[in-house]
């Protein structure tokens, strides 16, 4: 989750990796581009916008870094206007995502009351996992019983 306000919410998928080189799509960032280096897919709202998304090295506040806007540290939202180059030693890491996913004002709280979505806390290192095929089950393992449990569902329920 990106931004959450009355006003509704943004977010972005963290684990669809999509086919696009970051390097054939925004050349300036893609030596600052966590591997796999591709644009990942964040979600089904205007895909042909990216948003970037950086994990800042331990000890970095951001501060005095134009293009930055925090969302939760160490995680910031970068400007992909900006120049790249003053941040290249003061990044972890960066994924730059095709589209995002929206709600409206009231949807999203809507859809956790009915318990469409589970609400927990999330980890700089979900960020930049390169296991994001496994990020679903390691993200519901550290929550504890019971939402540990589901980390042990099968993909397909036709598989139980």
């Amino acid at each position: 989750m990106i931004e959450h306000r009355p006003q509704g919410s943004l977010g972005v998928v963290l684990n669809r990796p999509g086919q696009a080189a970051v390097r054939d799509v925004l050349p300036r960032w893609a030596g600052l581009t966590s591997d796999p280096g591709t644009m990942f897919v964040g979600g089904p709202v205007e895909a042909r916008t990216a948003l970037c998304l950086a994990a800042l090295r331990t000890g970095e506040t951001g501060r005095g870094l134009g293009g930055l806007m925090p969302v939760r540290p160490p995680v910031q939202l970068v400007d992909l206007d900006s120049d790249p180059a003053p941040l290249a030693q003061r990044l972890r890491g960066l994924r730059i995502f095709a589209g995002y996913s929206g709600w409206d004002a009231g949807q999203l709280g809507g859809e956790i009351a009915r318990g469409d979505w589970y609400v927990v806390p999330g980890l700089p290192d979900d960020l930049l996992t390169t296991v994001y095929d496994q990020l679903w089950e390691r993200v519901l393992r550290r929550q504890g019983v019971p939402l540990a449990l589901l980390a042990t569902f099968p993909r397909d329920p036709a598989w139980n």
